[in-house]
């Protein structure tokens, strides 16, 4: 008797279910890379893989197909300000310091050139003994002897010294305009008189009506002017010699930086 071959209990198993399994296994291995490339802001890159993915799987165009990757959050203003800064920096290879000292030295560039358009007019009307420019840490300083412009005791301008006033205010007309601070100062030999109690009113009314005359000049804006008086109190020279006296006798025209450093 021909004995029966035993079956074999492990049949071959059907393996279909192995296709979509691996199908299933590609397409999740495929979100997970379009995942990381949407974190990219590199929108070129996302297109490229974006292109690519939808050739492999779809033949053409699909759902991957974006114009550009999600769009980033609204920055905040500060972190915009610091990239403009950023890019400010990338740009022009320079640090924000020295962004500003250029601007310093561009400013006080600036100033020379006023401060030589003064010193042409001081030239040419022969006034050297009269009027002295210096450039300072505050600003271009123009100084006017007293007796240029104001008798002894009095805060009203020579008639004769009209013309020199109004000629100098055509030279602080300047685009754009700068502040412009008119002050007063005095020697320390006490006044009384009608019109004075002291040289602290005598220097404050001696600097308002300089710049009263100055003012007359409709190309200058009145808002970019201030007076000040400092009597006896900012000397630059011995009030013991008459020659420092007359050097403490003063008003001084100060044209304000636009830019400190």
């Amino acid at each position: 008797m021909k004995r029966r071959k035993k079956k074999h209990d492990d049949e071959h198993m059907d393996e279909s279910w192995l296709i979509p399994y691996a199908d299933l296994l590609t397409l999740l291995l495929a979100l997970f890379i379009v995942l990381y490339a949407s974190s990219s802001v590199d929108a070129e890159k996302f297109n490229e893989l974006s292109k690519a993915f939808n050739q492999v799987f779809t033949g053409g165009t699909g759902i991957m197909e974006y114009q550009s990757p999600v769009d980033p959050p609204e920055q905040s203003e500060e972190v915009a300000k610091a990239g403009a800064v950023k890019n400010q920096e990338d740009q022009d290879g320079m640090s924000k310091e020295e962004i500003d000292r250029q601007a310093f030295l561009k400013d006080q560039e600036e100033l020379k050139e006023i401060q030589k358009k003064v010193n042409e007019y001081i030239k040419t009307n022969h006034l050297e003994l009269q009027f002295v420019t210096k450039l300072t840490d505050e600003g271009l300083l123009l100084t006017i002897r007293d007796n240029v412009l104001f008798d002894s005791g009095s805060a009203d301008v020579h008639s004769t010294d009209l013309d020199v006033a109004r000629e100098l205010s055509d030279l602080l007309v300047m685009n754009p305009p700068r502040n412009i601070i008119i002050s007063g100062h005095t020697d320390n030999v006490p006044i009384r008189n009608a019109q004075f109690d002291s040289n602290w009113e005598l220097s404050v009314m001696r600097a308002v009506n300089f710049m009263k005359l100055i003012l007359e000049n409709k190309d200058l804006n009145p808002r970019w002017f201030s007076a000040k008086g400092f009597g006896e109190y900012e000397p630059i020279g011995d009030n013991a010699t008459a020659a420092g006296r007359a050097l403490n006798r003063r008003v001084e025209v100060l044209i304000l930086p636009r830019v400190t450093e």
